[in-house]
């Protein structure tokens, strides 16, 4: 089954001709068996194993295109809302969730012997990522809530009642868009000055707030000023608190503050920001945002969801 050229100065005008023809070849060849010595055999899989099958290929394809399609959404975004680069994609929640314990030096007296939530700043992880969480809640910024949205940010916020409660509606679209709402006590105390009864109260208080408004009682509790003792964390505990994230760094709309002397950003710190607007700063929550990834995307961090790494 060979086919001999016989004239080079043809070469221009046979090469489709010959294209066919080796494909009709190909298929008589497979058909006749001729490429096993002329004897038809059919070549199975080994067993256990399925066929390829076209849909498979497709289903490969139509998946690139999501991915193409959502970059090109997201670079449009990073643009309409001034960003330097677009931000990177976080990567997929991990299957083993790393085993968070209280930060040395952070934990209190009979921390694991009473199981209470562990204070951290920092996700044990390799991945190249860091979490933003957002604070108390004073501010109800509209076009903040479309630049995350439209840019796919993921950030947890921390509320306190006092702050929020003019405004649940706000927040509801922000759980709607797959916001975590965490608990950040009903008036935003200094708790180690209260009594175990006050601080159980504003911790377990607003527990029932969030479970009514927003359907949930959460598990991520944030100690307001990130200051708290035993009484804090066992209060905490009883109303179904299970972490205390705290901040590794903090950004505002016209600097960064760091807790680590190195003045970097580390895999899996946590950032804290707050819901501030031009009452309070030189800018605003869009602002802070710009600033906030502009700086971690340069530094080749994408922004991860905190929930999904707990």
């Amino acid at each position: 089954m060979r086919a001999v050229v016989q004239n080079d100065k043809n070469r221009s005008s046979w090469g489709p001709r010959v294209r066919g023809g080796i494909a009709v070849l190909a298929v008589a060849a497979i058909a006749s068996g001729c490429a096993q010595g002329g004897a038809a055999q059919e070549v199975r899989p080994a067993a256990g194993q399925p066929r390829l099958k076209a849909p498979e290929a497709r289903a490969l394809d139509s998946y690139a295109t999501k991915l193409r399609t959502a970059y090109a959404a997201r670079a449009l975004a990073a643009r309409r809302w001034g960003l330097r680069q677009v931000p990177l994609a976080a990567p997929p929640a991990p299957t083993h969730k790393p085993h968070i314990t209280a930060r040395k030096g952070f934990e209190v007296d009979d921390q694991e012997e009473l199981g209470l939530p562990p204070v951290f700043t920092t996700v044990p992880t390799r991945q190249k990522v860091v979490f933003l969480t957002i604070d108390d809640g004073a501010e109800k910024d509209r076009a903040f809530l479309r630049m995350m949205s439209e840019l796919k940010i993921p950030y947890s916020a921390f509320l306190s009642n006092f702050l929020v409660k003019d405004d649940y509606a706000y927040f509801r679209r922000m759980q709607s868009e797959g916001v975590s709402l965490n608990n950040h006590t009903l008036t935003h105390p200094y708790l180690p000055g209260l009594s175990y009864a006050e601080q159980k109260h504003e911790i377990c208080g607003m527990q029932k707030i969030m479970k009514r408004q927003f359907g949930r009682a959460p598990t991520l509790f944030r100690p307001p000023f990130g200051n708290y003792n035993q009484d804090t964390l066992r209060a905490a505990k009883s109303c179904g608190i299970a972490y205390a994230p705290i901040w590794d760094e903090e950004v505002f709309v016209d600097h960064w503050e760091y807790r680590e002397d190195d003045r970097s950003l580390h895999p899996g710190d946590i950032v804290l920001t707050h819901f501030r607007g031009r009452d309070e700063w030189k800018g605003t929550m869009v602002d802070d945002m710009r600033r906030f990834l502009n700086k971690v995307t340069a530094e080749g961090y994408a922004v991860a969801r905190l929930e999904d790494y707990l």
